[in-house]
């Protein structure tokens, strides 16, 4: 059993989607990695954790392609569809061990940034091993993406993810597609007949631009989200990510088969998708949750720029201070995302997921904090930088016991990458 004790305070959602704040209160943790008690609590045999901060259910990064570490920062000023003609040409040319060195170092941020769970869509079969020794929860599997792979050759890696992880807590399959305009009507309907079969829930870029949007209804006729329709595709198990040229009557098809909605406002502002992501009309019809995107877009895994960010963007969208509060993107940067792959997680509760953020409350830059501001400051003037522990199925997986490690380990993966990209990009 994990106890963190003595939290300053607990900013959690609540299973009616509102947030409330605890102030003084300890969290036991049990052996199975659930949540066992909150408030006083003192037990024996219990490892203890002074928790001493400001603990927040875990983040949930909803859509991210971690191995992108690797291009952060190299193609900076390109819309969509120009980056990834880039992108894909550099692709081409990476070995699985580049691969896996910029998952890792994905990982590393992502912990340090206090996130416990993360939706990717980029793969390689050693990713597991890593996932099993780092201790987050990654939901992975290859991608469908006919340009770059042979349809075959990603059901095949993901049958055999499938059989590998089938017993463990921490990696889960997903089934990876990565849009409607980059794979062909044959693997589409193979898609959906895997998605059977596995009984495994889609994950996909969809409707991100405009262009996108006159690929896809030049080839069908139909628009993006109807494209999904119609392969069978969209159901309460569909994550769509991006959403930023949907119609009405699209939403309504979201609405109705309660898709997931994934919001990713800072990789969709800096490549000018000049899109609107609905954030009202979703919110008040299915699951919206939260995504940074990869850091060749988005550059930053970190999960507390990405709720201030959609907070902002969202308000000066509508006209409207309400659009979106500190309140929603708390919920959609944990609970929301937990919901989305069907996780019983995100709430610190009895009975829920024992993954929990601790930040530090001596840090200047939350400051004053006390139970009328706490909320907000976490949303509006947090970093991952803040992080003090990273708990993750009742296991510190982050703290003052790695943090140096980690840092070195990090140093040590971006050297030989960029070893790697300098004979690539000179070659």
């Amino acid at each position: 059993m994990l106890l963190l004790r003595d939290c300053r305070y607990v900013v959690t959602p609540t299973e009616d989607d509102d947030v409330k704040v605890l102030e003084g209160v300890s969290i036991l943790i049990n052996d199975d990695g659930v949540i066992q008690q909150v408030g006083d609590v003192d037990v024996n045999g219990a490892e203890v954790v002074k928790c001493d901060g400001v603990a927040i259910p875990g983040l949930f990064n909803a859509h991210t392609h971690l191995a992108m570490t690797m291009f952060r920062g190299l193609v900076s000023d390109h819309e969509l569809e120009d980056w990834l003609n880039v992108i894909w040409g550099m692709e081409k040319r990476l070995t699985s061990d580049v691969i896996l060195k910029g998952f890792e170092l994905g990982l590393i941020e992502s912990i340090m940034n206090g996130t416990s769970a993360v939706l990717d869509m980029y793969f390689n079969p050693d990713v597991v091993d890593l996932v099993e020794r780092y201790g987050i929860r990654v939901f992975e599997g290859p991608t469908f993406i006919d340009n770059l792979r042979d349809p075959k050759l990603t059901e095949n890696e993901l049958r055999n993810l499938v059989s590998r992880v089938r017993d463990s807590k921490l990696i889960k399959p997903i089934l990876n597609l990565h849009s409607v305009y980059a794979n062909s009507e044959d693997t589409l309907m193979r898609v959906r007949e895997l998605k059977e079969e596995l009984n495994l829930r889609l994950h996909t870029h969809v409707s991100e631009t405009r262009r996108e949007v006159y690929t896809v209804r030049g080839r069908y006729g139909l628009y993006p989200v109807e494209v999904l329709s119609k392969f069978g595709l969209l159901d309460s198990s569909t994550i769509l990510v991006h959403l930023g040229w949907v119609t009405n009557w699209e939403l309504e098809l979201i609405v109705r088969t309660q898709a997931t909605a994934v919001h990713c406002p800072s990789s969709n502002m800096k490549l000018a998708t000049a899109g609107f992501f609905p954030i009202k009309e979703l919110l008040k019809g299915t699951n919206v949750a939260l995504g940074t995107d990869g850091p060749g877009t988005g550059d930053s895994l970190d999960m507390f720029k990405e709720m201030r960010m959609a907070v902002l963007l969202q308000r000066n969208n509508y006209w409207d201070a309400k659009a979106l509060t500190a309140k929603e993107a708390l919920l959609m940067a944990t609970v929301n995302g937990y919901r989305s792959v069907g996780l019983r997680g995100g709430l610190i509760a009895p009975g829920y997921l024992g993954d929990v953020t601790v930040l530090d409350v001596k840090d200047p830059r939350i400051n004053p904090l006390n139970k009328l501001n706490v909320a907000n400051n976490i949303v509006y003037s947090s970093n991952g930088g803040m992080v003090k522990y990273l708990v993750v199925n009742g296991k510190v997986v982050y703290g003052s016991h790695n943090r140096e490690e980690l840092i070195e380990r990090a140093l040590v993966i971006s050297r030989e990458l960029n070893e790697y990209l300098r004979g690539m990009l000179n070659g």
